[in-house]
Protein backbone atom coordinates (compact mmCIF):
# COMPACT_ATOMS: atom_id res chain seq x y z
CA UNK A 1 0.00 0.00 0.00
CA UNK A 2 1.57 3.50 -0.83
CA UNK A 3 1.63 5.99 1.59
CA UNK A 4 1.55 9.99 2.20
CA UNK A 5 4.82 10.59 3.71
CA UNK A 6 5.02 13.92 5.73
CA UNK A 7 8.14 15.18 6.83
CA UNK A 8 8.86 17.48 9.19
CA UNK A 9 10.96 20.32 8.36
CA UNK A 10 12.79 21.51 11.95
CA UNK A 11 10.98 21.97 14.83
CA UNK A 12 7.65 21.85 13.04
CA UNK A 13 4.68 21.28 15.49
CA UNK A 14 3.48 17.29 15.75
CA UNK A 15 0.27 17.98 16.40
CA UNK A 16 -1.04 20.29 13.42
CA UNK A 17 1.52 17.77 11.46
CA UNK A 18 -0.63 14.74 12.14
CA UNK A 19 -3.61 17.10 11.38
CA UNK A 20 -2.99 18.10 8.42
CA UNK A 21 -1.85 14.51 7.33
CA UNK A 22 -5.18 12.93 8.16
CA UNK A 23 -7.02 15.94 6.54
CA UNK A 24 -5.03 15.11 3.11
CA UNK A 25 -5.57 11.43 4.06
CA UNK A 26 -9.03 11.75 3.93
CA UNK A 27 -9.13 14.15 0.44
CA UNK A 28 -6.89 11.75 -1.50
CA UNK A 29 -7.92 8.70 0.27
CA UNK A 30 -4.75 7.44 1.34
CA UNK A 31 -2.99 6.88 4.49
CA UNK A 32 -0.06 8.56 5.87
CA UNK A 33 2.95 8.69 7.97
CA UNK A 34 4.70 11.38 9.58
CA UNK A 35 8.26 10.58 9.06
CA UNK A 36 9.73 10.04 12.57
CA UNK A 37 12.92 12.16 11.69
CA UNK A 38 12.86 15.72 10.68
CA UNK A 39 14.53 17.43 7.99
CA UNK A 40 16.92 20.19 9.22
CA UNK A 41 16.45 22.81 6.49
CA UNK A 42 19.92 25.29 7.57
CA UNK A 43 21.53 23.65 4.01
CA UNK A 44 18.83 25.69 2.12
CA UNK A 45 19.04 29.01 4.50
CA UNK A 46 20.51 32.01 2.23
CA UNK A 47 21.98 34.98 4.58
CA UNK A 48 21.18 37.69 2.16
CA UNK A 49 17.71 37.44 2.05
CA UNK A 50 16.88 35.25 5.25
CA UNK A 51 15.17 32.91 3.81
CA UNK A 52 15.32 28.81 3.01
CA UNK A 53 15.40 28.19 -0.59
CA UNK A 54 12.43 25.80 -1.25
CA UNK A 55 14.17 23.91 -4.64
CA UNK A 56 16.81 23.01 -2.53
CA UNK A 57 14.15 21.55 0.34
CA UNK A 58 12.81 19.57 -2.41
CA UNK A 59 16.03 18.21 -3.49
CA UNK A 60 17.08 16.76 -0.41
CA UNK A 61 13.74 15.54 0.23
CA UNK A 62 14.73 12.60 -2.95
CA UNK A 63 16.80 10.29 -0.84
CA UNK A 64 14.67 9.55 1.48
CA UNK A 65 12.01 8.18 -0.97
CA UNK A 66 11.32 4.74 -0.17
CA UNK A 67 9.34 2.32 -2.24
CA UNK A 68 5.66 2.55 0.09
CA UNK A 69 5.84 6.31 -0.59
CA UNK A 70 2.64 7.84 -2.66
CA UNK A 71 3.58 11.96 -2.51
CA UNK A 72 6.12 13.00 0.04
CA UNK A 73 4.87 16.42 1.64
CA UNK A 74 7.57 18.74 3.77
CA UNK A 75 5.99 21.17 5.98
CA UNK A 76 8.13 23.96 7.73
CA UNK A 77 7.43 26.55 9.87
CA UNK A 78 10.36 28.58 8.04
CA UNK A 79 10.15 31.40 5.14
CA UNK A 80 10.47 29.74 1.95
CA UNK A 81 11.46 31.38 -1.74
CA UNK A 82 12.45 30.55 -5.26
CA UNK A 83 15.15 33.32 -6.59
CA UNK A 84 12.59 34.64 -9.00
CA UNK A 85 9.75 35.19 -6.67
CA UNK A 86 10.13 37.07 -3.07
CA UNK A 87 8.80 34.24 -1.15
CA UNK A 88 6.36 31.23 -1.54
CA UNK A 89 3.93 29.13 0.00
CA UNK A 90 5.18 26.24 -1.37
CA UNK A 91 6.75 24.45 -4.44
CA UNK A 92 6.20 20.95 -6.00
CA UNK A 93 7.56 18.61 -8.79
CA UNK A 94 5.06 18.63 -11.25
CA UNK A 95 4.41 15.15 -12.24
CA UNK A 96 7.07 14.43 -9.34
CA UNK A 97 6.73 12.70 -6.35
CA UNK A 98 7.93 15.69 -3.91
CA UNK A 99 5.94 18.99 -2.64
CA UNK A 100 7.23 21.53 0.20
CA UNK A 101 4.81 23.77 2.15
CA UNK A 102 5.19 26.40 5.03
CA UNK A 103 3.05 27.75 7.18
CA UNK A 104 5.72 30.58 7.67
CA UNK A 105 3.56 33.14 6.11
CA UNK A 106 0.17 31.29 6.46
CA UNK A 107 -0.12 32.68 10.30
CA UNK A 108 -2.10 35.52 10.94
CA UNK A 109 0.89 36.74 13.30
CA UNK A 110 3.20 37.63 10.51
CA UNK A 111 0.67 39.92 9.46
CA UNK A 112 0.92 41.87 12.76
CA UNK A 113 -2.67 40.20 13.90
CA UNK A 114 -3.83 37.34 16.71
CA UNK A 115 -3.09 33.94 16.21
CA UNK A 116 -5.81 32.15 15.23
CA UNK A 117 -5.10 28.27 14.95
CA UNK A 118 -8.54 27.77 12.66
CA UNK A 119 -7.46 30.01 9.56
CA UNK A 120 -3.50 28.46 9.81
CA UNK A 121 -5.06 25.07 9.18
CA UNK A 122 -7.26 26.29 7.17
CA UNK A 123 -4.28 27.65 4.77
CA UNK A 124 -2.01 25.37 5.22
CA UNK A 125 -4.44 22.08 4.39
CA UNK A 126 -5.47 24.38 1.22
CA UNK A 127 -1.81 24.81 0.00
CA UNK A 128 -0.64 21.21 0.85
CA UNK A 129 -3.54 20.42 -1.63
CA UNK A 130 -2.19 22.81 -4.19
CA UNK A 131 1.16 21.33 -4.21
CA UNK A 132 0.03 17.78 -3.66
CA UNK A 133 -1.99 19.07 -6.90
CA UNK A 134 1.14 19.73 -8.68
CA UNK A 135 2.46 16.49 -8.14
CA UNK A 136 -0.66 15.08 -10.23
CA UNK A 137 0.75 17.09 -13.38
CA UNK A 138 -1.90 19.91 -12.44
CA UNK A 139 -1.77 23.28 -13.44
CA UNK A 140 -3.19 26.58 -12.11
CA UNK A 141 -6.93 26.72 -12.54
CA UNK A 142 -9.09 29.44 -13.27
CA UNK A 143 -11.62 28.75 -10.96
CA UNK A 144 -10.76 31.00 -7.79
CA UNK A 145 -13.01 28.26 -5.49
CA UNK A 146 -10.50 25.57 -6.44
CA UNK A 147 -7.29 24.68 -4.48
CA UNK A 148 -5.58 24.53 -7.67
CA UNK A 149 -6.29 28.46 -8.47
CA UNK A 150 -3.24 30.26 -7.62
CA UNK A 151 -2.18 32.16 -4.17
CA UNK A 152 0.14 35.19 -4.71
CA UNK A 153 -1.04 36.25 -1.02
CA UNK A 154 -3.07 35.07 1.53
CA UNK A 155 -6.04 36.54 0.72
CA UNK A 156 -6.54 34.48 -2.46
CA UNK A 157 -6.04 31.63 -0.44
CA UNK A 158 -8.88 32.51 1.67
CA UNK A 159 -11.33 32.73 -0.48
CA UNK A 160 -10.60 29.06 -2.50
CA UNK A 161 -11.38 26.07 -0.66
CA UNK A 162 -9.28 22.40 0.00
CA UNK A 163 -10.75 20.85 -2.45
CA UNK A 164 -10.88 20.39 -6.72
CA UNK A 165 -12.92 21.23 -9.14
CA UNK A 166 -14.35 18.83 -11.04
CA UNK A 167 -12.45 19.94 -14.01
CA UNK A 168 -9.36 19.92 -12.19
CA UNK A 169 -10.85 16.26 -10.56
CA UNK A 170 -11.00 15.49 -14.27
CA UNK A 171 -7.27 16.12 -15.16
CA UNK A 172 -6.31 14.06 -12.21
CA UNK A 173 -8.59 11.23 -13.26
CA UNK A 174 -7.91 11.77 -16.97
CA UNK A 175 -11.42 11.31 -17.20
CA UNK A 176 -14.08 14.15 -18.63
CA UNK A 177 -14.17 16.97 -16.02
CA UNK A 178 -17.18 15.67 -14.65
CA UNK A 179 -16.81 15.32 -10.49
CA UNK A 180 -16.08 12.08 -8.98
CA UNK A 181 -15.76 10.62 -6.01
CA UNK A 182 -13.54 8.15 -6.77
CA UNK A 183 -10.85 11.39 -6.61
CA UNK A 184 -11.47 11.27 -3.30
CA UNK A 185 -12.76 14.82 -2.92
CA UNK A 186 -15.15 16.42 -1.26
CA UNK A 187 -16.60 20.04 -1.15
CA UNK A 188 -16.24 22.09 1.93
CA UNK A 189 -19.11 24.21 3.63
CA UNK A 190 -19.15 27.53 1.77
CA UNK A 191 -19.27 30.06 4.08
Amino acid sequence: MKLLHLLPIGNFDGQLLRELGAALGGLFRVSFRVLPRPLDPEFAFHPERQQYHSSQVLAAMQPLLTQDCWRMLAVAAVDLYIPILTFVFGEAQIGGPCAVVSSYRLRQEFYGLPPDSGILRSRLLKEAVHEIGHTLELTHCHDYRCAMAASHAVEWIDIKDAWLCGRCQGQMLGGSGETSSAAGFRPSARK
